[in-house]
């Protein structure tokens, strides 16, 4: 019996493990504390790092071509903001114009839901979306909704200053990224400047991999949920494909949601069998996307468990909302690849 107590060594060591990890999720907590204080300044500075990977090739070749750094950079940055915004003001408009008639829809379904329910289970109840909105019967919600309007006016100019700082920001990662990582990494002891400076390249590929294979595998999942909701004649199949795509830059948490909503809108307007053959589409893609098409464009070497996955994103979201929630899975993907690669590098060199 005493042979297998663990010993004072053993417990000293269990013991700094705990401290550790203590000490990571207090610097976890503290670091979002003081990321929300400088929302404006940090998050156009993380955000720029999406789209820097995407523009980055296009700026390289184009220095190829003899183009002057500055113009390349102005070129690039140009191209990503006509085909981007395009993109985004075409899905946006559709999903917003059809926005009503699919928040009617989502309603009746839920109405159909709790009826469902109420047969299966008596009593039971889901409750409609209006039950998500607040009356306006005195004076206190009057004076709550307008609180509410001055916040909405000060969070639309901060976004639109925000997506200003946000283009600044991408045109000098294009135009001298690789100076201001030598730049921050000069601030370091020499000894570390290199090991920094490769750990932080390994950071940019991963990202660069994992962003541009979320895309394609988003826009995989909003074009085939897109088909078979037109060849099942669900109603809302285009605006209901553009929020899935929207949904899978979300790994799994997003492609839950959005599926979600697809199948209440076939409730509303197909009863239960229609939901059900909705229910079944949305399983056999989101299976084609973690058991096909994810490993294959975004590679074995970047893939996170999904329990991860939707750990990171709750966690996330709980620190900085929405963004949090967003940038949680290429965060852990970066700092899971950069781990590897490094215990790698150090199994060689030994």
């Amino acid at each position: 019996m005493s042979g297998s107590r663990p010993d004072g060594a053993s417990l000293r060591r269990a013991g700094r493990t705990a401290w550790a990890l203590l000490g990571l999720v207090g610097v976890v907590v503290v670091a979002g504390y003081l990321a929300s204080l400088l929302a404006l300044v940090l998050v156009p500075l993380v955000l720029a790092l999406f789209p820097a990977t995407l523009l980055e090739p296009v700026s390289r070749r184009l220095r190829e071509w003899k183009f002057p750094r500055s113009l390349a950079s102005l070129s690039a940055l140009a191209v990503g903001i006509v085909v981007v915004g395009g993109l985004l003001t075409t899905a946006v408009g559709l999903v917003i114009s059809d926005l009503p008639e699919v928040t009617e829809s989502v309603g009746e379904g839920l109405e159909r839901l709790d009826e469902l329910l109420d047969r299966v289970a008596p009593g039971t109840e889901v409750g409609s979306i209006q039950d998500l909105l607040p009356s306006l019967d005195n004076e206190e919600e009057i004076g709550e909704w307008v609180g509410r309007a001055l916040r909405l006016t000060t969070g639309v100019f901060e976004f639109f200053a925000g997506i200003v700082l946000l283009v600044v920001i991408l045109f000098f990662y294009l135009h001298s990224g690789r100076r201001l990582m030598e730049g921050a990494t000069a601030l370091l002891p020499e000894s570390r400047r290199e090991e920094v400076r490769q750990g932080a390249d390994r950071a940019w590929k991963t990202l660069g991999r994992f962003f541009r294979g979320q895309i394609v595998v988003a826009f995989a999942d909003g074009f085939f949920i897109g088909i078979g909701l037109l060849v099942l004649s669900v109603p809302l199949a285009l605006p209901l494909a553009i929020l899935t795509f929207f949904g899978g830059l979300f790994p799994i948490v997003g492609a839950l949601v959005t599926g979600v909503i697809a199948i209440l809108v076939a409730l509303a307007h197909g009863g239960f069998t229609l939901a059900l053959l909705v229910t079944g589409l949305v399983i056999l893609v989101q299976q084609a996307e973690t058991n096909l098409l994810a490993p294959l464009v975004l590679g074995h070497a970047i893939r996170v468990h999904p329990l991860l996955i939707i750990l990171s994103i709750t966690a996330g979201g709980l620190v900085l909302g929405v963004l949090g929630a967003f940038l949680a899975v290429p965060t852990v993907a970066v700092v899971k690849t950069v781990w590897l690669e490094r215990g790698q590098e150090r199994k060689r060199e030994t």
